[in-house]
């Protein structure tokens, strides 16, 4: 074999050594390229036009069902269509606090909805407002005038004023002696007080009752028949023109109750905050309301329109939330006997026998009371979805791209009944929140870590989380000290939720009421 034979292998390693050499880089680019290539959340096929194709066979309305059997699929981030545009649903804690709380500020805005665009409303309220000058000026108004705790101490009047309505609306005989359908009466009380506070003025029963019917009304007709105007509004609009027609019909009814009662609050501000009577307060939201310069308009006052829209913001808020806590609370209390007596011995034990009832300051001693309360939270949240948020920027979230633009909401309910975090999670269970509990030192304000949000989290988190408490803490204990509250064969507690605005019991509950105390028999 000569030299030229040898050396032909040798030639072929190093062509080969060679041409590796090469094309590493260029396999190393191709392949950091496809690592740094964030894909978008997982999610069922997509139509053009219609979106997601679950549609064609589930309704948005009745969302949830589909999205836990998407989570099941697909893990706990899940991107949905409808029509166009992106929507992406988190389930998991974790994810959620890194969205929330750590990329909050690319969090912080909200959608655009359709039908407030198709309905010619403007989103200048803070529920709905975009991440900007103006929302930011509506949310400091209302937590530093209305909502700070010197502010919520001005209504403590109102509070027992409300307190003794609504003891006295529950011992009313029903008709036929039928047990009484509690949770009308946790609407009246709660619409009572949070209309004197939005307006400064205590009504009269006929008068509330017109307001909260208009309110109601109003919010469950867009909370179940607006959605469809996600899906190609220029189409849809024209399709549902009855629903757009009767969505202002509402507003206009509203409005025409509000207005009345603006005015009588401008005349009594231009007569220097003197009451016209007994009935009226010194302090109301309507007040700041009429004291807001926009400044990034020119300085201008807000309309009529705008305050309508504030004050109804401000009334929903307040009662539908409330009331559905309540009636999920008392639920809880009825079926669950043992736990209502031990509750009953701490309010008793806290509470001046020779006062009407509980105050305050009494329900700050009261650690199961809060026990209690949290774990209804925590079980049953009054809202399953938070409000939507927008992508103000592309961003990533649990390792998934979500682009600039899209709706992100979390599953509150997922989170607070999550069996690798919670210990029987559908078991209520007050103790929980105790020392030793699993849910001890629990933030519902999620900074530190998410475990439960029922009144959000993240920059968005609701204004209203301190008075929310104060008033679910005051008006449970009341609740308690004056009636046993028992469960009534036939009438027995049902658990099963139903979407409303919020999520509600299917089957209201129906309890009997035996009054503790004298006075009361």
């Amino acid at each position: 074999m000569d030299a030229t034979q040898l050396n032909r292998p040798m030639d072929a390693t190093r062509l080969f050594l060679g041409a590796l050499l090469l094309l590493l880089p260029a396999a190393l680019l191709l392949l950091l390229r496809a690592r740094g290539r964030r894909r978008l959340p997982p999610g069922p096929p997509s139509l053009p036009l219609l979106g997601s194709v679950v549609w064609l066979t589930n309704s948005p309305t009745e969302i949830e069902p589909l999205l836990r059997r998407l989570f099941e699929r697909y893990g706990p981030v899940v991107a949905l269509r409808i029509g166009a545009r992106l929507f992406v649903f988190v389930a998991d804690r974790r994810i959620a606090h890194e969205a929330l709380v750590d990329r909050g500020a690319a969090l912080a805005d909200r959608p655009a909805l359709a039908s407030v665009r198709l309905l010619g409303e403007n989103e200048n309220s803070i529920t709905r407002a975009s991440y900007g000058p103006v929302w930011r000026l509506l949310r400091r108004n209302l937590v530093a005038e209305t909502l700070h705790p010197s502010r919520v101490k001005l209504f403590t009047p109102a509070r027992a004023w409300v307190r003794r309505v609504l003891v006295e609306k529950l011992g009313e005989p029903g008709p036929d002696a039928a047990p009484p359908r509690v949770v009308e009466t946790f609407q009246y009380a709660m619409f009572c007080l949070l209309v004197l506070m939005c307006f400064g003025e205590r009504l009269d029963e006929p008068a509330v009752r017109a307001i909260a019917s208009a309110q109601r009304e109003g919010l469950i007709y867009r909370s179940k028949n607006m959605q469809v105007f996600s899906f190609l509004p220029a189409v849809t609009k024209h399709l549902f023109r009855a629903r757009l027609d009767k969505a202002r019909e509402l507003r206009r009814r509203v409005k025409e109750l509000f207005v009345p009662l603006i005015n009588a609050r401008r005349e009594y501000k231009k007569r220097g905050g003197e009451p016209k009577g007994e009935t009226t307060f010194e302090h109301s939201y309507l007040d700041t309301l009429l004291d807001i310069k926009l400044h990034e308009d020119g300085d201008r006052p807000l309309t009529d329109d705008e305050i309508c829209i504030l004050c109804s913001e401000f009334l929903d808020a307040g009662t539908d939330t409330t009331s559905t806590g309540l009636q999920w609370i008392m639920a809880e209390l009825v079926k669950n006997p043992a736990i209502q007596e031990k509750l009953y011995n701490e309010v008793k034990a806290a509470a001046d026998n020779d006062k009407e009832g509980v105050s305050e300051e009494d329900v700050h001693k009261m650690p199961y009371l809060k026990a209690v309360i949290l774990e209804a939270l925590r079980k049953h949240p009054p809202a399953h979805f938070v409000l939507p948020h927008k992508a103000a920027e592309d961003m990533e979230i649990g390792g998934y791209l979500i682009p600039k633009g899209t709706t992100v909401n979390f599953m509150v309910a997922e989170m607070s009944r999550d069996e690798q975090e919670w210990k029987n999670p559908m078991e209520f269970s007050p103790e929980r929140f105790l020392p030793g509990g699993d849910g001890e030192g629990v933030d519902v304000t999620g900074t530190k870590a998410i475990r439960m949000m029922p009144f959000g989290v993240g920059r968005r988190i609701c204004a209203g989380l301190g008075i929310a408490m104060l008033h679910l803490e005051y008006f449970v204990a009341n609740m308690v000290l004056e009636y046993e509250w028992k469960e009534v064969p036939g009438n027995e507690v049902d658990f099963a939720e139903k979407n409303e605005f919020t999520v509600v019991m299917k089957k209201p509950l129906r309890p009997r009421l035996v009054p503790r105390r004298s006075h009361l028999n």
